[in-house]
């Protein structure tokens, strides 16, 4: 059951306040949550006014305290009634005289949670409402979105009621099987993270469907493989490999959480994504302070026990012979980690180490190799995300086991041979023919998450940038109405159109390439960095946010983040020409090309990222260009990628198309 308590109106109607008082807060406490009078009084409060404003004849149910796990929140009343059926999302504020924007937002994410990731509400009509108990009558407007969900009314006790005797309920709508329906939320990686730190189950904040892998299998075979090394004193290392948004962080940060209590078998989230780690301690230290009361300090202190900056980890071998304190290490994006050439430079320049000659991934394993028992390492693997020059691809691993540790199992994943993980041919046929080697189709998540309006977005995206046509045009068909993608030239217009389409709190912002250096006259400068903690966690109301859509993230402050609605800045970096992509660095005062293989397939996986960043669409801003005496602008280093992107039936972006529907 996701309420507390539950009832047809006419049987509530009857109900004696302090009984439905008592089941709530039996309810509560059977939940893990100590109830306080403060709460008690405001229950006391919303179960008198429905008893007195809602008609007796009415075939409707009610809901108190409606559970929204991925939000960890839940709804102070809900009313289903037959139609559509209606739901009437109604949060109090007991005692407030004014409607503050941070409750309108609060009640609007509610009907947004419930319509996206409901399955009973999936094709409901939604209607939020905001009571302010001590506010003013107000008169008010329904206005719907496109979607059936009505922009929110803020009234006060009386207008509640008008609100209710505005509609008209016939027929008879079934309370338990909507109540029971599935419920499967994406959640963003913040929002995982804050859910499984407070022990929530990662069945409870994720969804499988379309042919996804689950997450839930996928973590379930990784747990056995961990105990297995544990019970029988064994050393694995797992490779869970995934398109991009699929769910690895998801994998490893449930992992850590499932063990981060047991001393047996204690582990570690890592990762050398430096922005996504900063971001994550802050969002769960902010989260813990919040939950608990505790003192900030001690909360990003705890934060950072269970989750660390691979590099931090590495360093910590350097300092003594002792194996680390956990038994599990998980790292993710194990593809970026650096070379021998790129460690060695690092290691003798800012630490000290002169003669020092091990790749990243074969030292990390030699430091989890000083356990005389057992140990495992994960490694998360996204292909197609390489960004950084230094980075070794997942190849330097297994080398390092075949070479260096022959006394370690290797558990893989049935796509780890797929070309965009780049594994060289003789690795491959080593893999799956050694002895030591176990093959595990749950080890995959072959689906992205991260957009839950188009599960196509990462196969479009792959096909857009191999410039393949048919194929890109066809994924795009998909899914364009459910998940928009547009294109201009005005980015003012651009901003118009995110700020437009993002209700409640759901978040927007501009991204754009490190390369983009001449994205700079419409006041986009990828030099001045986006602070990753302002830009993903503070609000609509800090110029630092996301929301004011001054600052650009670039692939690397967003690489494992993401945004419900992005302006993806496209520059010349990247530019067609010829029907190629044409690859370019800005020096100086003019763009150069880029002529080293493994440069250019870092600047495509730029754009790759930038384009997979979005949860429920994007714009695409190319600028048209200037002509002479700007020659690093010219028309021509614009025009044939803007003219691409229309070919394959993204539409451009009109002044008319930014209404939503209120």
């Amino acid at each position: 059951m996701r309420a507390w308590c539950r009832n047809s109106v006419s049987e509530f109607l009857l109900e004696n306040i302090n009984s439905v008082i008592g089941e709530l807060a039996t309810s509560s406490v059977n939940d893990g949550f100590d109830v306080e009078q403060l709460q008690n009084d405001s229950w006391r409060y919303e179960i008198s006014n429905l008893q007195e404003i809602l008609p007796a004849n009415i075939p409707c149910h009610i809901f108190f305290e409606f559970n929204i796990p991925r939000m960890g929140r839940r709804i102070d009343a809900v009313l289903l009634g037959p139609n559509f059926p209606y739901v009437f999302v109604i949060e109090y504020k007991v005692g407030a005289d004014k409607f503050m924007r941070s409750d309108i937002n609060q009640v609007h994410d509610y009907a947004l949670e419930l319509k996206n990731f409901h399955k009973g509400s999936h094709k409901s009509t939604i209607i939020p409402i905001l009571v302010a108990t001590e506010a003013e009558d107000t008169e008010f407007n329904i206005k719907y979105a496109v979607d059936n969900i009505a922009e929110p009314i803020c009234v006060n006790p009386d207008g509640l009621k008008r609100v209710i005797d505005g509609f008209a309920f016939e027929g008879q709508v079934d309370g338990l099987d909507w109540e029971n329906a599935p419920y499967e939320p994406t959640p963003t990686i913040i929002e995982a993270a804050r859910a499984l730190y407070r022990d929530q189950k990662v069945e409870d904040i994720t969804r499988s469907e379309g042919g996804s892998e689950n997450i839930k299998s996928t973590s379930s075979r990784v747990s056995d493989i961990i105990n297995d090394s544990r019970i029988n004193n064994k050393k694995t290392i797992i490779f869970v490999t995934g398109v991009p948004g699929a769910g690895k962080t998801l994998v490893g940060l449930n992992i850590a959480t499932q063990k981060r209590q047991n001393t047996t078998d204690h582990a570690v989230y890592l990762s050398g994504n430096g922005p996504l780690v900063e971001v994550l301690q802050e969002a769960l230290a902010r989260d813990d302070v919040k939950q608990t009361g505790v003192k900030k300090g001690s909360a990003v202190t705890k934060a950072k026990t269970f989750i660390q900056n691979i590099h931090h980890f590495r360093d910590e071998a350097l300092r003594s012979d002792t194996p680390p304190s956990e038994h599990v290490a998980i790292f993710d994006e194990a593809q970026r980690a650096w070379n021998r050439e790129q460690t060695s430079n690092f290691m003798r320049r800012k630490k000290g180490v002169p003669d020092f000659d091990a790749a990243e991934s074969e030292y990390l394993i030699s430091y989890m190799d000083r356990h005389k028992d057992w140990a495992t390492i994960v490694c998360l693997v996204g292909g197609g995300q390489e960004i950084n020059v230094g980075e070794s691809g997942i190849s330097a691993w297994i080398e390092s086991i075949f070479t260096k540790f022959p006394n370690w199992n290797i558990a893989i994943s049935d796509k780890l041979h797929d070309k965009e993980y780049a594994l060289p041919e003789e690795i491959n046929e080593e893999l799956y023919s050694s002895q030591s080697v176990s093959v595990f189709s749950e080890l995959h998540l072959g689906v992205s998450m991260r957009s839950f309006r188009a599960e196509n977005v990462s196969s479009f995206v792959k096909a857009l940038l191999d410039l393949n046509h048919d194929q890109a045009k066809d994924y795009l068909e998909k899914f364009n109405e459910k998940y928009p993608i547009v294109i201009t030239r005005d980015l003012m217009e651009a901003k118009k159109w995110v700020r437009k389409k993002a209700r409640g709190t759901e978040r927007y912002g501009l991204v754009a390439s490190s390369k983009a250096m001449r994205l700079k006259p419409f006041a986009i400068d990828v030099k001045s960095e986006a602070k990753p903690i302002h830009y993903f966690l503070d609000g609509s109301d800090d110029l630092r946010s996301s929301y004011f859509l001054e600052s650009a993230a670039t692939e690397y402050q967003i690489q494992g983040l993401e945004l419900d609605w992005t302006i993806v800045g496209w520059d010349a970096d990247l530019r067609l020409v010829n029907d190629r992509w044409s690859y370019h660095d800005f020096k100086g005062h003019k763009w150069l090309n880029i002529h080293k293989e493994d440069n250019r397939v870092f600047l495509k996986n730029a754009y790759r990222v930038l384009l997979t960043r979005a949860r429920q669409g994007m714009v695409i801003f190319i600028p048209y260009g200037n002509y002479p005496p700007d020659e690093s602008r010219l028309p021509g280093f614009y025009d044939e990628t803007f003219a691409y992107l229309k070919s394959l039936g993204i539409p451009e972006l009109q002044s008319s198309e930014i209404d939503i529907g209120y």
